[in-house]
């Protein structure tokens, strides 16, 4: 890691084609779009600088493991994939066909998929049966979960934190995409997760919270983790539902859409306008 200013804006170049691709699957049967962009940058950093996982060692087992606990949001991994060469981009195009395996939830016929998700709650405890068959085995890896915010509402995620901590699994990284929002609903509406990173702290692990869209923050965080400490990590990334297009941040019916391919490009070019005016700002600030 220790990224400089050009690796950071590479990282932001990924992210921006990741949500392209997030873009162009919200049209004909639709996807999670929300919440997949709330992930984006979350995801372009585990894979382009945390996690030992690549199209070359993908089948090792010593390869670092993630599992997306929020399955509805696969279409971030998907284009996080094709970025990183997994997939190829022409698969995208075949989303919700019936000649493939791209639809709305991870599968894993699909290269890099770990487990199938999709029904909330259940890849905390997954993901800690990797870390500790990784213990067991005396393999020297990483084990990284994502879970959204709304998901934390689940009884077994709790009682995984509570294993996981028992178990020492300081090699067990949980991250959760802290959008604020469940379904169409404000989390703190429906169920009040707050304080979470001092309830994770109470359950034994070591809890630190990061910025989710913030590259060289996110680098500072995962950078400090001290697997040696013999406690699980949970990363709580503050996000932003809709990341990207102002015209959807930050909205609760925007959970799910199935847009025309009309609203597609309009939500393309609202994208392209937007980076445009990140990076003009970040220009005129560095001068």
């Amino acid at each position: 890691m220790n990224n400089n200013n050009n690796n950071y804006d590479s990282l932001k170049e990924t992210a921006f084609k990741v949500r392209e691709h997030i873009i162009r699957m919200a049209t004909d049967g639709g996807c999670f779009i929300g919440a997949s962009l709330s992930c984006a940058d979350i995801l372009v950093y585990l894979y382009k600088c945390f996690l030992n996982t690549n199209k070359d060692n993908i089948n090792k087992s010593d390869r670092d493991y993630f599992f997306l606990s929020k399955g509805h949001d696969v279409p971030a991994l998907y284009g996080t994939f094709v970025e990183i060469g997994l997939i190829k981009k022409e698969r995208l195009s075949r989303h919700l066909k019936t000649d493939d395996y791209i639809y709305w939830h991870p599968n894993v016929n699909i290269p890099g998929i770990e487990f199938h998700s999709g029904s909330l709650g259940h890849l905390l405890s997954v993901s800690m049966g990797s870390a500790y068959d990784s213990k067991l085995k005396e393999i020297n890896n990483k084990t990284v979960v994502l879970l959204g915010d709304g998901e934390l509402n689940e009884g077994s995620v709790w009682e995984s934190a509570m294993v996981a901590a028992s178990l020492k699994l300081d090699n067990l990284i949980a991250v959760v995409d802290r959008n604020h929002f469940q379904a169409n609903m404000e989390t703190e509406k429906l169920n009040i997760l707050e304080p979470l990173d001092g309830k994770f702290e109470t359950f034994g692990w070591n809890v630190k919270k990061v910025n989710g869209h913030d590259f060289e923050e996110m680098d500072k965080v995962f950078s400090d983790i001290k697997t040696e400490s013999g406690k699980p990590t949970m990363i709580i990334a503050e996000t932003v539902r809709g990341k990207g297009l102002p015209s959807i941040e930050a909205r609760a019916d925007r959970w799910f859409v199935n847009f025309t391919q009309n609203e597609v490009s309009q939500l393309l070019n609202e994208l392209a306008t937007q980076e445009k005016t990140i990076l003009t700002s970040e220009t005129l600030m560095v001068r």
